[in-house]
């Protein structure tokens, strides 16, 4: 991946990307809703905390997501964090990850790139990855009443995905029901790998199965623990 510098901006890319804007490189207006609003590319809008929007990029649908904060620290500050480092803030750190687990052929959204602004000592960000088409997540397939016996074998895949990906050492600090996503062809997959890590085995591996289970006890009341012993079932067969 490339990185590049522009006034106060700092961008990481990759470069075969690029085209897919119409112009040579990556810019800082690339990661902004009014770029793509002013030339009519904006095609839908994720759920979630951030701004996440979907981007007619050519011939690719992308999907730009802006950085902010949850709970009371938002009230605060909700899109602005501490510069430590260009190669420290998380747009570029989440980018990375994404672009090493893409190369292990592991089940993520492919990078685009990653644009931080810096302001003296805090700054902005965003990230740019490419749309998974057809993609939903489990969250709202769960919330069925027979999900327990209609997605069965989904659950399984789920299962074994998670664990392909701590196989590979990934700690997801946040593995919930909205962060599983099952493409048009029943395939999972994961999305949303801020302040993620890959990490010798221990105990995180636990406490990652067990905020699912809380995640999926939130949208399909009373089902959770079915729904993890199928997911569990396909974790421990892998």
């Amino acid at each position: 991946m490339i990185t590049s510098r522009k006034a106060n901006a700092h961008i990481l890319y990759d470069a075969q990307t690029a085209p897919q804007t119409g112009q040579p490189t990556l810019a800082p207006e690339h990661f902004t809703a009014e770029w793509w609003r002013s030339r009519e590319a904006i095609v839908g809008q994720a759920a979630g905390r951030g701004e996440s929007l979907f981007v007619h990029a050519g011939d690719q649908t992308w999907v730009l997501r802006h950085y902010r904060r949850g709970g009371l620290v938002a009230r605060l500050s909700a899109e602005h964090y501490v510069w430590t480092g260009v190669e420290r803030n998380r747009a570029f750190r989440e980018c990375r990850l994404l672009a090493t687990l893409h190369e292990r052929g592991l089940p993520v959204p492919e990078p685009i790139g990653a644009c931080v602004w810096r302001a003296g000592m805090v700054y902005q960000a965003a990230l740019i990855t490419r749309r998974i088409d057809g993609a939903r997540p489990l969250a709202s397939l769960v919330q069925d009443t027979d999900a327990a016996t209609r997605h069965e074998a989904l659950l399984n895949a789920c299962g074994r995905m998670i664990r392909r990906f701590h196989d590979e050492g990934l700690d997801h600090v946040d593995l919930n029901a909205r962060n599983l996503l099952i493409d048009d062809r029943d395939t999972p997959w994961l999305i949303d790998l801020d302040r993620c890590r890959l990490c010798a085995t221990g105990r995180w591996q636990a406490d990652n199965l067990a905020r699912l289970e809380r995640s999926l006890e939130k949208f399909a009341p009373g089902q959770a623990a079915t729904l993890m012993a199928s997911i569990n079932h396909g974790y421990q067969s892998s």
